[in-house]
């Protein structure tokens, strides 16, 4: 693959791209990013229609989760949403931190942030503001925040273990996060990992679901817990442009597994807010926890 640079750059372009289409031909693609498929609208996305603060012209279709539903965010908390694109996720955040709270979005495509600026002002929500930036070096002062969200973002970075210990910066003692993301179990063909398109696309820049995990406590967060997960599964007219069929066959048949999960952990000190689900022994041993030890 490209260096570090070279692959932010093809972010960039990418959801420059992005931030002008239909929501409609975004979710007609792996993230947005793919040649349009006719099997693999919504396989990423989650609903968010239904969900309080929603607003239709905010969502491009580009999550792989619904973070802001598992945040606990309350009344008067500053929120940080991580990759906030045309807004969305900052919009719903902002339905729950009330006029009394503050959402900050974060994104480093001009674009987009024109986009979400637009968005708000329609809205007129004063209490909501975009600033362009790469969230593996956040333009915000330490300890801001009392929780950061973001959706489907992280595995668009090249480096997932800085992000990590930006968002532990960022957030006040006590504080924390809840962040949906793709993973991994198992390696991806080589076609598909050194592809450009399908690192935009969300599934290439993706690692494997241990380091990920390691990562976050490794950077001194607790209470990591594994809020919801399900399967990715790319449509074969889609893997068609990487793999021969004999490769198809081999890939889908196989142990690779391609996984959105919504994680949650918290920042030591302060006074903190207990997750409502806790870690399976299994996701425990992951993190090189003993069952019980309440290291995780």
């Amino acid at each position: 693959m490209n260096n570090e640079q070279e692959l932010k750059a093809v972010v960039r372009e990418k959801y420059a791209k992005i931030a002008g289409q239909e929501k409609a031909d975004n979710a007609a693609s792996c993230c947005g990013a793919t040649p349009i498929s006719n099997k693999i609208y919504n396989i990423m996305m989650d609903d968010y229609s239904d969900t309080a603060g929603y607003v239709e012209d905010a969502d491009l279709g580009l999550g792989c989760g619904l973070p802001t539903q598992f945040a606990q965010i309350a009344k008067g908390d500053t929120v940080i949403d991580l990759g906030s694109g045309a807004g969305n996720d900052c919009f719903v955040a902002r339905h729950e931190t009330g006029i009394e709270g503050k959402v900050i979005g974060i994104d480093f495509t001009p674009e987009m942030i024109d986009k979400a600026r637009s968005n708000a002002e329609k809205l007129g929500y004063h209490n909501v503001e975009f600033r362009q930036g790469d969230i593996d070096a956040m333009p915000v002062n330490d300890a801001v925040a009392d929780i950061i969200v973001s959706n489907c973002v992280l595995n668009l970075v090249p480096n997932k273990e800085k992000v990590i210990n930006e968002i532990f910066r960022v957030l006040k003692p006590g504080g924390h996060f809840s962040i949906s993301d793709i993973v991994l179990q198992g390696d991806l063909p080589d076609a598909l990992k050194q592809d450009a398109e399908m690192y935009a696309g969300c599934v290439a820049g993706a690692i494997q679901r241990t380091d990920y995990l390691h990562y976050i406590e490794a950077a001194g967060f607790h209470q990591i817990t594994l809020q919801k997960e399900k399967p990715i599964t790319i449509p074969d007219d889609i893997l068609a442009k990487y793999l021969s069929s004999e490769q198809m066959a081999e890939f889908n048949q196989g142990d690779t597994g391609i996984f959105s999960i919504t994680v949650y952990a918290e920042k030591p000190g302060g006074s903190t807010k207990k997750p409502k689900v806790k870690l399976s022994v299994l996701q425990n041993q992951e993190l090189g926890c003993e069952p019980g030890s309440g290291c995780c």
